[in-house]
């Protein structure tokens, strides 16, 4: 409308009646003179209020500071540093702050690897007392899994976790190392080609 607009590059919000000045209204190329007929704000109100109509979420309406961003997953202000960069994002930054993103990676994660919701995994570690099945010392925080099978064994310690890891998941392999540290001499005799045994 460019009857509205003046000599001093402002124009006119239609649904606000408030002479603004271009840069606050978005740009609209079937417009005639290239902008939208509400102002930015206005037009964010007016989707606000479509969406809660249709009873959909609407995104709530932040005051937000120079420099920082509204995260809608924490309901948390935090500044241009705790999120991640995002080209194709309006502001280039992402979606979700770094610390909910982390957090949604890490549920994502115990699904896709393991089957498993947090929930559940809560659960498992509630089961085992919060402690490491193996050492009964450490805080349980590793899902442990059969390689070849793929089902989950229980929640381990890191140590643990990895021990059993670098031993191949094999429990003979875990038994050779409990008696050695028993004191108990591992000499295996040859019994076959490729087999041996273990004194009794």
């Amino acid at each position: 409308m460019l009857e509205l607009e003046n000599e001093n590059g402002a124009k006119c919000c239609s649904r606000c009646k408030q002479r603004k000045p271009r840069a606050a209204f978005a740009k609209n190329k079937s417009m005639r003179d290239g902008l939208q007929a509400y102002c930015r704000e206005c037009a964010a109100a007016y989707h606000q209020q479509r969406q809660v109509a249709k009873g959909r979420n609407a995104r709530p309406r932040v005051d937000v500071p120079e420099g920082h961003k509204y995260c809608r997953t924490c309901g948390e202000i935090k500044p241009h540093s705790e999120w991640q960069r995002n080209r194709s994002a309006s502001d280039g930054l992402a979606t979700l702050c770094r610390s909910c993103k982390a957090v949604k990676g890490r549920a994502r994660h115990l699904k896709r690897s393991y089957g498993l919701t947090e929930a559940e995994r809560d659960e498992m570690v509630a089961s085992q007392m919060g402690l490491c099945v193996i050492c009964l010392n450490a805080p349980a925080v590793h899902v442990d899994h059969c390689h070849k099978t793929g089902k989950v064994r229980g929640v381990l310690c890191f140590n643990c976790n990895s021990a059993i890891g670098k031993l191949g998941d094999d429990p003979d392999a875990v038994r050779r190392a409990a008696a050695y540290l028993e004191g108990i001499a591992w000499k295996p005799t040859l019994v076959a080609p490729g087999v041996y045994q273990l004194p009794s």
